[in-house]
């Protein structure tokens, strides 16, 4: 009986590896998805093969897959989470995470080849500014509003994929993602351990997680419950303060006192503004931009997570202390910390 196979794009990144790993202990015949100059650090299983697609030729892409098929078959799950999420120009997020993602669905539908299950990795972020009043969680019927480049590029491919008749797709619009080999709460974690407690903007903020092994568990789960064509916010249920977070860290880094700051929004704003100029006069994309101070201000981000326990019987394995001790040991044995 020959495997199912299954396609990750993005496979090197940190969601994508992790990913990979699940397929491959469940039996998955696994395909990464990657560029030939990605950094294979995490993919070093055997049993992995690799496929690097051309998304920005539609054409290209399409000889591409029609080669595959003919010789191995049709992807039977692919789970889609290549993309941007820092540019050097804002145009480059709607070209890679938009665009890119028409051209890859558009080529899988004119050559017979739509898999039975397509995860489309997106983000909490395409709905936009939520109730920072009463702090209310957002609905499940929220009218999604981004408010960032990054946002609504995400959005844009959404709604690409809903108008697509008959398209097997799942949307997957995880919070704060972190777990091993995550390199952006790694910063918060380092400044934490160097005796700072960094904190922006002087209101309130509700902040919501999920641990990197409780997202690949949902995507698992929605292909093997044979979901379709339906939109989940992905969190672990709990909400927490920026304060609470911080004293979470700070106790498992074992760091008794720190200086806490706090940071206006506006001296936060304007210092994104000049990182984001100087480094696209560099050429470079940084993850400190205008795009990143809109997160950064944003108040509110708990959700109604309700969806996934009622049809994916969902309970998270790992709250955010039992996730952030793990992630703080895998910090440390591999010298990230």
């Amino acid at each position: 009986m020959n495997k199912k196979k299954i396609l990750i794009t993005g496979a090197s990144g940190f969601i994508g590896s992790s990913t990979v790993d699940k397929a491959l202990a469940l039996g998955y015949e696994t395909w990464a998805g990657i560029r030939q100059s990605s950094i294979r650090e995490f993919l070093q299983d055997e049993r992995i093969r690799f496929i690097d697609l051309n998304y920005a030729d539609k054409t290209k892409l399409k000889s591409q897959l029609l080669d595959f098929v003919n010789k191995n078959g049709y992807f039977d799950v692919i789970v889609h989470i290549a993309g941007l999420t820092k540019a050097v120009r804002k145009a480059d997020f709607d070209k890679v995470n938009d665009e890119y993602t028409r051209n890859f669905v558009d080529a899988l539908i004119e050559i017979n080849a739509v898999p039975a299950s397509f995860i489309f990795m997106s983000t909490l972020g395409v709905m936009g500014v939520g109730d920072e009043i009463n702090y209310t969680p957002l609905p499940s019927n929220h009218i999604p509003n981004p408010n960032t480049a990054y946002g609504k590029s995400k959005l844009k491919a959404e709604n690409y994929l809903k108008n697509l008749g008959g398209f097997p797709y799942v949307i997957l619009r995880p919070t704060g993602v972190y777990g091993a080999r995550d390199k952006d709460y790694l910063i918060l974690m380092r400044a934490v351990q160097n005796g700072f407690d960094i904190g922006v903007g002087f209101r309130k903020q509700l902040l919501t997680f999920i641990y990197i092994d409780d997202l690949v568990k949902i995507i698992f789960s929605c292909i093997d419950k044979n979901i379709y064509r339906k939109e989940y916010y992905v969190a672990d249920g709990d909400v927490y303060t920026d304060v609470e977070f911080n004293t979470i860290v700070r106790q498992t880094v074992q760091r008794k006192h720190v200086v806490r700051l706090k940071i206006p929004l506006w001296i936060v704003k304007f210092a994104a503004f000049i990182n984001e100029k100087i480094c696209g006069l560099l050429g470079k994309a940084t993850a400190f931009n205008t795009d990143k101070y809109q997160i950064m201000k944003q108040r509110n981000w708990s959700c109604d997570v309700s969806s996934l326990k009622t049809d994916l019987d969902f309970q998270p394995d790992f709250r955010l202390k039992e996730g952030i001790e793990k992630t703080v040991e895998w910090y440390k044995e591999n010298g990230w910390l």
